[in-house]
């Protein structure tokens, strides 16, 4: 197997080679710290503001994609391969302001300017993806940029007028696509990558086995795919990650099959990557996976990440738990299954085996019968973290309900299922009157605790509320 000692990407239209740097360098540090790059900012340094936006390319099914990222929780080492574009490349054909500066000059959509970096290179990544966006896709774009001072009203009408200051097609990047894409793929060579710094080592596996020989020797290593979690651990709680194995590059971790039954995506695939397959296997998740963070996350958070992090307040456990979906593990050669239901055993532990690794989730699909329904309350509507989140999956058969799952978020020391309260459903009458004696129950399945987000009094009865929802949303279908 070819081993290298370095990364090699490319930063705008520099090739920069790297072997002594440590696993929790982040990109926003090496930009403005070691390129004086000063242009991307620092806000949050948590991924919630977008000040610090930048684009990355990189090649997925052959095909060169940008895509926007937080850089302050994005680590330097996981970047090999990649085409990285602040916002100091970015011009038009003649070498002045490119089309979205000028169009947020002209709609007046900057004003202290602090924000404006990440919006311009927000407003980038879907400017190449949609030359010509509706508000409500505008708005998709913007919902990990944060804004003090415009209200944000002149930077949509700004982001719906860039095809008015220049054509896409004259656009650097799209004119460099095929030359860029050359570059990736020599860069891309299926090495093992090992890394050493200050801080600790990188392993970049060159495949899942490689990745399972890797884990068997560090064990106790830290696995990252897309950081979105783990950068937060570093900033704000100083972690030492080291020894760290990056497996975003995994392209074994990004399948998906669909099956009669349903369908399995891979561990590595991205909320961004999964978002089309998802809708249009259940519609119904369509809306609640664009209000999984703001774009910048939902291009480096993976599924199995997510499921892995082991959050209460994780967002694709409840609908998960209530489809019954399992997981697929790996540890050496070793396979085994687990639903993710059983995957979660207390706050903080999960039943991951040490050098053990989540390959890909298998999710059964939504029977005829079946009323499924998921819901997400936080204090506001994009770019946060769930207050209390449910799915709920039941079958009626004669107007009686005859199975019943209802998993909440945010409840309880992981997701978890509202056993008592699905038994007073049972067998019970699809009716009004059935949920609201149901919701009563909600305290015997629950103590949910006081926090910065919510009291628990006020989520005991979001969860009830949730509940009362499904019946008054879904009631006529039944």
């Amino acid at each position: 197997m070819k081993l290298r000692k370095q990364i090699s990407f490319l930063l705008n239209d520099e090739r920069i080679n790297l072997s002594d740097i440590s696993p929790d360098l982040t990109l926003l540090d090496f930009l403005r710290l070691q390129q004086n790059l000063c242009g991307t900012k620092e806000g949050c340094a948590e991924g919630d503001c977008g000040a610090c936006t930048v684009l990355v390319g990189r090649l997925f099914e052959g095909e060169l994609i940008y895509e926007s990222i937080n850089a302050c929780i994005r680590f330097v080492a996981t970047l090999d391969g990649t085409h990285i574009v602040t916002i100091e490349y970015i011009k038009n054909a003649n070498g002045g302001l490119h089309p979205i500066q000028q169009a947020l000059i002209k709609y007046h959509g900057t004003q202290c300017g602090f924000c404006t970096p990440g919006i311009v290179m927000s407003l980038y990544a879907l400017w190449m993806q949609n030359p010509s966006p509706n508000k409500a896709e505008v708005e998709m774009a913007l919902q990990g940029n944060l804004c003090r001072c415009t209200g944000y009203a002149p930077i949509i009408k700004a982001a719906m007028n860039i095809s008015v200051e220049g054509k896409l097609a004259k656009d650097l990047l799209v004119k460099q696509r095929k030359t860029i894409t050359a570059q990736l793929q020599k860069l891309n060579d299926g090495a093992r990558i090992e890394l050493s710094g200050k801080n600790g080592i990188t392993y970049i596996p060159a495949s899942v086995f490689d990745l399972a020989e890797i884990l068997q020797a560090s064990p106790k290593a830290t696995i990252i795919a897309g950081s979105s979690d783990v950068g937060l651990w570093v900033n704000v709680n100083f972690t030492n990650i080291s020894p760290m194995i990056y497996i975003g590059n995994l392209v074994a971790l990004k399948k998906t099959k669909i099956s009669k039954t349903g369908l399995t995506i891979g561990a590595g695939l991205s909320y961004a990557q999964s978002q089309k397959t998802i809708a249009e296997h259940f519609p119904i998740l369509a809306d609640f996976w664009k209000n999984i963070g703001g774009a910048q996350i939902r291009n480096m958070g993976t599924i199995g990440g997510n499921i892995a992090n082991g959050s209460p307040i994780a967002d694709v456990a409840p609908p998960l738990i209530a489809l019954g979906a399992k997981l697929t593990l790996i540890k050496g050669k070793e396979k085994r299954k687990i639903s993710v239901e059983d995957f979660y055993i207390s706050y903080g532990k999960k039943d991951l085996q040490q050098g053990e690794f989540i390959k890909e989730i298998f999710i059964p699909f939504i029977k005829t019968n079946e009323i499924f329904a998921v819901y997400k309350v936080s204090k506001r509507q994009y770019e946060d973290i769930s207050t209390v989140s449910a799915a709920f999956n039941i079958t009626v058969k004669d107007d009686k309900i005859t199975t019943a799952k209802l998993v909440y978020g945010g409840m309880a020391a992981t997701p978890s299922r509202a056993k008592l309260v699905e038994k007073e459903l049972l067998n019970k009458p699809f009716s009004e009157d059935s949920f609201e004696k149901a919701a009563l129950s909600i305290p015997d399945d629950f103590t949910p605790i006081n926090d910065v987000r919510a009291t628990a009094q006020y989520r005991i009865l979001l969860a009830q509320n949730l509940l009362k929802r499904l019946y008054l949303e879904q009631g006529e279908r039944a």
